[in-house]
Order: C-alpha cells, then structure tokens, then sequence
C-alpha cells in the first residue's frame, strides 16, 4: 500500500494534543480589532476543539499524526 500524503495547508492550521483532540486557532483576530470588545479578542485569541462534523474530515487530512 502506497504511503499517503499530508495536507500540508491543515498540517499548519491545526494540532493534535496528547489525548488525541484536534485544536485550531479562531478566525477573525487579524484586523478590524477597534469594533470587538476586550472579551472577544480575549477568546479569539485561545485554541479551539475541532468540531464533531469535521473531526474526520481532519483526520483524514493528517493520517499520521493519529
């Protein structure tokens, strides 16, 4: 069987922890900060758990890292 190849754009987009839990970092950090208020840039600045819907979709993107 052939070995398979990474996604390279999830590779940098998303992190496998120790108890096999997908995290990515939120969208809508970038810019456009004056309008958010202090507690959503707060938690737009933590780690997020990947969703249920796309766990496999994630994991199909990064087969080695499981």
């Amino acid at each position: 069987m052939p070995k398979l190849k990474t996604h390279k754009g999830a590779q940098k987009r998303f992190r496998v922890t120790a108890k096999k839990k997908i995290v990515h970092s939120r969208a809508f950090r970038s810019h456009l900060l004056v309008t958010k208020d202090a507690k959503r840039k707060r938690r737009l600045g933590q780690k997020a758990v990947v969703s249920g819907a796309d766990r496999a979709a994630v994991k199909k993107m990064l087969p080695y890292e499981f």
